[in-house]
Order: C-alpha cells, then sequence, then structure tokens
C-alpha cells in the first residue's frame, strides 16, 4: 500500500499491483490498494484462464494485464499447445474479462520471439474481442533498439488499440528499447521502480521518465521531484538494493570527489552534472579520497568553519589522500580530526561513553543499554531493536535526545581483515535539524563499532 500511495503521487497512470491467482496474501495486498481510491488504474497479471479472471473480479480491480505466450517456444514447450488454440483461449478469456467490466490488456509475452504475422493476427482477433490495449513482451531482453523501431511502426499501424513495450533488461537495452518503441508508435510502457524484476530486472521507470523529459524534451506527467523518495521506499521495502553506479538514483549518481570536477562544479554545476539532483528530488555530495584535488577540501573545510592558510591546506590534502590511497572513504569525522590536529585545535567531545551493555539470544527481544557523559551530565537509557546494534544505536539516540533528534540515515558494515575475529568498520551517515555527516568507527567488536560511529557522528553533529 506504501508502495502504491507512493507511485500514485508520482503520477504513475496503471499500477499492476499483483497476481490476484497467485495467493490469498496476494489477493489481500491488491484489495487494500484497490480500497486506498487512487488516481491510478489498478491492475492484476492474469493467465488466459477464466479462473484468473475471477480471481482478479474478486480483487475489484479495474483492469488486467492478460498475458497470452506467443512463441512457438513458449506455445509448444510450455504449453503444450498450438497457436490457434492460443488465440481462441486469448480471445475467450477477453471476452469474459469484458462481459464482466474489466478493462483488458491483452499482451504477448516472448512477442520478440514470435512469428510477427501470427502475433498481429491475435492482436486483431483480440481487438475484435474486446481488448483495450495491446502489449509487445521482450520476456528474455532479446530486442535491439533499430529492430524494436522496426516492429513498433508495422504493429501499431496493423491494429486498432493502443500498443505498449515491456522490456527486460537482459542485455542492458531495456530503456533504449522503450524509448526506441514509443518513438515508433507505443502508446504506454511498462516500467519498474530501479528497474526492480525477473533476472537483470525490467526497464527503470526513473530512466525512461528522465530520458523523455530531458532528453527528448516531452513532458511525462511524472512528478519528479519524488522519484528518488520512491526509489529508496521501494529499496527499503522489498530489500532489494541500488547499485551506488545506478543511473540517476544510485548512491554515487550525484556525488564527486575527482578534484578537476569539483574544481568545475564550483564554477557552474553543469560542467559535471546533466541535470541538477534537485530535480529528482537529491542532493549532490561531494567526497573525499585519494583523487581529491584543493578545491573539494577547500569546500568542505569552509562547510566545517576552518580556516586554513595554503600550507595547512596542502598537510590536509596529503592526510586525506593517505587515507584515500587504503582505500578508505574519508567520512566529515575524519576529516575535522584532520584538520583540528593540523591545526593545532583541542575539542572535548560533548557526549562520551562510560559503559554499555548487550542482551540479546534466540527467546529474547535485543536489549541495550548505555551510560552516557552529555555535556557533562551523567544520563542513563535503555533501548530495544531487531538486533544488539539496533537496539544500541535506539539507547544512544534517547540518550542524547536532551541536545537534538539525531537520525540514523545510513548504515554500512565491511569486515576488513578476515577470521572470526575480524576487524569490522562501520560507517554511518546521521542527520540532525537538516545538517548531515558521516562517521567510522572500526573494531573486532561489530556492537562497540557501531558506538564508536555513532559518536564520532553525534560529537561532529553538535
Amino acid at each position: 500500500m506504501a508502495i502504491a500511495t507512493k507511485l500514485d503521487e508520482l503520477g504513475v497512470n496503471v499500477i499492476e499491483a499483483g497476481s490476484a491467482i497467485t495467493s490469498e496474501g496476494e489477493r489481500e495486498s491488491i484489495r487494500a490498494v484497490v480500497a486506498e481510491g487512487l488516481n491510478a488504474e489498478i491492475c492484476s497479471y492474469c493467465r488466459i484462464m477464466k479462473q484468473d479472471v475471477d480471481y482478479a473480479l474478486e480483487c475489484d480491480v479495474d483492469s488486467i494485464h492478460l498475458v497470452a505466450p506467443v512463441s512457438d517456444l513458449h506455445i509448444n514447450v510450455k504449453l503444450r499447445k498450438d497457436r490457434e488454440s492460443v488465440r481462441q483461449m486469448a480471445i475467450e478469456t477477453t471476452e469474459y474479462a469484458r462481459e464482466h467490466g474489466l478493462i483488458v490488456e491483452l499482451s504477448g509475452e516472448d512477442a520478440s520471439r514470435a512469428n510477427l504475422d501470427f502475433l498481429k493476427s491475435l492482436y486483431i482477433d483480440g481487438v475484435d474481442a474486446g481488448a483495450d490495449r495491446l502489449c509487445f513482451c521482450d520476456t528474455v531482453g532479446l530486442l535491439v533498439p533499430e529492430k524494436t523501431g522496426e516492429i513498433f511502426t508495422d504493429i501499431t499501424s496493423a491494429v486498432n488499440a493502443p500498443v505498449s513495450i515491456h522490456c527486460h533488461d537482459d542485455f542492458g537495452l531495456a530503456t533504449s528499447n522503450t524509448i526506441a518503441a514509443l518513438r515508433a508508435g507505443a502508446k504506454q510502457a511498462h516500467v519498474t521502480m530501479n528497474g526492480i524484476g525477473e533476472r537483470s530486472g525490467n526497464t527503470s521507470l526513473e530512466e525512461v521518465v528522465m530520458t523523455i523529459e530531458w532528453l527528448y524534451k516531452c513532458k511525462t506527467g511524472i512528478n519528479t521531484t519524488e522519484i528518488f523518495k520512491a526509489s529508496r521506499l521501494v529499496s527499503r521495502l522489498t530489500g532489494i538494493p541500488v547499485a551506488p553506479n545506478k543511473s540517476l538514483i544510485g548512491g554515487n549518481a550525484f556525488t564527486h570527489e575527482a578534484g578537476i570536477h569539483v574544481h568545475g562544479l564550483l564554477a557552474d554545476t553543469s560542467t559535471y552534472e546533466p541535470i541538477k539532483p534537485e530535480i529528482i528530488g537529491r542532493e549532490r555530495k561531494v567526497v573525499l579520497g585519494k583523487h581529491a584535488g584543493k578545491s573539494s577540501v577547500t569546500l568542505a573545510l569552509k562547510e566545517m568553519g576552518f580556516d586554513v592558510d595554503d600550507m595547512q591546506l596542502h598537510e590536509i590534502l596529503d592526510r586525506v589522500k593517505e587515507l584515500g590511497d587504503h582505500g578508505k572513504k574519508v567520512t566529515d569525522a575524519d576529516l575535522q580530526s584532520i584538520a583540528e590536529t593540523v591545526l593545532n585545535i583541542q575539542r572535548e567531545a560533548k557526549v562520551i561513553m562510560d559503559e554499555y551493555t548487550v542482551v540479546s539470544g534466540n527467546r529474547v527481544t535485543p536489549t541495550a543499554s548505555v551510560k552516557l557523559r552529555v555535556d557533562g551530565r551523567e544520563v542513563v537509557e535503555a533501548g530495544i531493536g531487531d538486533g544488539p546494534v539496533d537496539a544500541t544505536v535506539d539507547s544512544i539516540r534517547k540518550a542524547v535526545a536532551s541536545i537534538g533528534d539525531v537520525q540514523l540515515e545510513e548504515y554500512h558494515v565491511d569486515a576488513i581483515s578476515g577470521g572470526t575475529d575480524a576487524l569490522v568498520e562501520v560507517l554511518v551517515k546521521l542527520s540532525k535539524d537538516g545538517k548531515m555527516v558521516t562517521s567510522r568507527g572500526a573494531r573486532t567488536d561489530i556492537v562497540m563499532a557501531s558506538v564508536e560511529a555513532m559518536l564520532n557522528g553525534i560529537n561532529r553533529l553538535i
């Protein structure tokens, strides 16, 4: 329901909320989405079987995505039938669904390996039976843009109904093929947030939308400023992470490290960015590492309120590069520590850990208690969580509540040596009142490494 609501806020026209035949749990989910009263048309995936349509009707959906295998491989090997049997099943199921008031999108599965004349004749018969829309499925990602353009020019001139394109990304061409189909007459594109889907995934919503809007200068009706929020929501709720180098919504898409890039950005952000990150609801990030230059370090130091001369800047830059040469991401807390050392600034930590205790096991709720000194006052707090780290983080957040609401935005852990006594490195991103910092902790104990990272970040924030 949360994902469907966010897609509706984006302006998505049709939401395929599930396949009603799958299970009672799936039907419950579809019914819940329908009950939200969204602007989008709510759809259920169906095979060319009346039973599937009946289950979709139970869920009170607006439409069905009725999928008929159309390649001889699928017809003969998967269904063990012939073309005419599939044609008849598709016609009868379409008529049945239309008689019961459903919008029908008749889809050709594995269409890119089908006989084109048979496919067109099936589409024409489907429209005669009442199909409102048609769909061409590149089920295993075998299309190339040139061929896609030829096929859609042919099909869209032969049928009297809107045709959709549905691509898979097995060869990394899903977006290119989708755009080629739209240019050649397709009226609708099947897409998924973050490109999730079977095997290598489906066409990415964000890639298609931004390609149309920014490269072809056409409006899609999608609220692009909500794209990144939708991406994060889908990633979190599905448990499928987004690759850091994923276009537009990957963690590194608007992140800059190289000194020459940052130098250009300071003059004009368009030098090294195709669009402003705010357009899709993102923020620009400058990170420090071995490729950092004077511009990026100067910018970061300025944001921290440090005033340095050329000699001090070079010393700080050398130390940053040294950390980068060891494969480290230089966090805000690292840079602050380096700068304070070079500038000989003594700064007492506002939050200091005295002790902590964690209880965890297969029959107990993970619980943690901490004793901190916060601005010189002793504070004792306890918390629970999904695991010992979560419980400890919860207790620390409670303990420092008097100095601000600190939110844990991101948490990442790496083992940086082997064996059961491996040294682990924890990286966290914390926020407070709109300000964001990153910090690290490294210990053989993952809880202690997490505590160290949290306290480094909290002290940096305040």
